[in-house]
């Protein structure tokens, strides 16, 4: 029996292995298509929101033109960019291609994920899940473009725009950018996956919304924490970042909810738990 058991475990351990394996090369593949096309990815896409005709710029200014009559971000012509080491173009170029192979892979990954849990879930289970699993790559890409196309552009005007004397010339190191860059998406496409976490508490009895309604205003100070490190020092960034997740906060306190609801309709022996 003991065996079976251990035969049983070391099955599980190599489908996993299995599932993990494909999923790293699925991100080695999509890095690689990455790499091969590394010079149009940085041009157009890397440092795309340092340009003045990038596309939320452009959104902007042409409602401040509509509003004020003038435009609301003026970027310079030009943004310098150093290399201040030998090989520091190249660890760019690795770091941005395995970032964005990672990205690319993500819904890849999580159907993997997906299929290494699916056996061990009931076919009611299974179904349900379908909705939850797509959700996680879904939510991680809002949560990059959220970065990209909003606390990004505000971030890098800021950065361009303010000045505390005219004698300082403006060269941005490499890193410095690729950074900030990564921080950014990578830390807000984290951080938007906070709602499946929620769902995953939830269920397992963790979590209640009566919490998270009673403890609201200390989320609401730990999210603009977590805003606060995500971007830069700017206020504008911040607050870009921290209004969407207060608006995932509220969604969540609505999700765990419903699903708190209906664990109780499942089982009314819970009703002694903590009153919503």
């Amino acid at each position: 029996m003991s065996d079976e058991k251990e035969m049983s475990f070391l099955g599980h351990i190599g489908e996993l292995r299995a599932h993990l394996v494909r999923s790293i090369i699925a991100i080695v593949v999509m890095a690689t298509i990455v790499g091969f096309n590394i010079n149009w990815v940085m041009d157009h896409i890397f440092f795309g929101p340092t340009r003045a005709d990038f596309f939320t710029f452009k959104v902007v200014n042409h409602f401040s033109r509509e509003l004020t009559g003038a435009d609301s971000f003026v970027l310079p012509a030009t943004f310098s960019v150093q290399q201040k080491q030998l090989f520091q173009q190249f660890n760019v170029m690795m770091a941005v291609s395995i970032f964005s192979g990672a990205v690319l892979a993500f819904p890849y990954i999580v159907w993997e994920i997906w299929r290494f849990i699916s056996p061990a879930l009931r076919p009611v289970e299974r179904k349900n899940s379908i909705f939850y699993i797509n959700s996680v790559w879904i939510l991680f890409m809002l949560g990059v473009l959220t970065g990209y196309f909003l606390i990004l552009p505000f971030a890098i005007n800021f950065g361009l725009l303010f000045k505390v004397s005219d004698n300082i010339v403006q060269l941005f190191d490499l890193s410095d950018y690729t950074t900030l860059f990564l921080q950014v998406t990578l830390g807000m496409g984290v951080v938007f996956l906070f709602p499946i976490a929620v769902y995953i508490l939830t269920s397992i009895g963790i979590l209640t919304p009566s919490f998270l309604r009673t403890y609201r205003r200390h989320a609401i100070v730990l999210i603009m924490v977590v805003a606060a490190i995500i971007t830069p020092a700017d206020v504008l960034s911040m607050m870009a970042a921290a209004l969407p997740l207060v608006l995932l906060y509220e969604i969540s306190v609505i999700m765990s909810n419903v699903i708190y609801k209906k664990m109780l309709k499942q089982n009314p022996a819970n009703k002694d738990l903590t009153k919503l």
